[in-house]
């Protein structure tokens, strides 16, 4: 995801923490990371799914409950398939 203002009242440090344990709410989260790329932060909440359809619902959530306490400019679902990523 890429973050942008965060909500009122809203400290930085919550909201990696509110992404991961949205996903948590769900499936099983295998690590989460805050990097900045190109001036932006961008979140990364890797987890574990059972199909693409699932995913897909997991990535949703996660992305409403972080748009609670931070903009959510963009989000993207990529799935690993051996060493590689593919946008899905």
């Amino acid at each position: 995801m890429t973050i942008g203002a965060l909500r009122a009242g809203v400290a930085p440090p919550a909201v990696a923490p509110t992404a991961a344990d949205a996903a948590a709410q769900l499936t099983t989260v295998e690590a989460s990371d805050v990097t900045v790329v190109a001036g932006s932060a961008r979140l990364t909440v890797r987890f574990t799914a059972e199909d693409a359809e699932l995913a897909r619902q997991i990535g949703e959530h996660v992305a409403a409950a972080t748009d609670a306490v931070a903009q959510v400019a963009e989000w993207k679902l990529t799935e690993r398939v051996g060493a590689r990523w593919y946008r899905r």
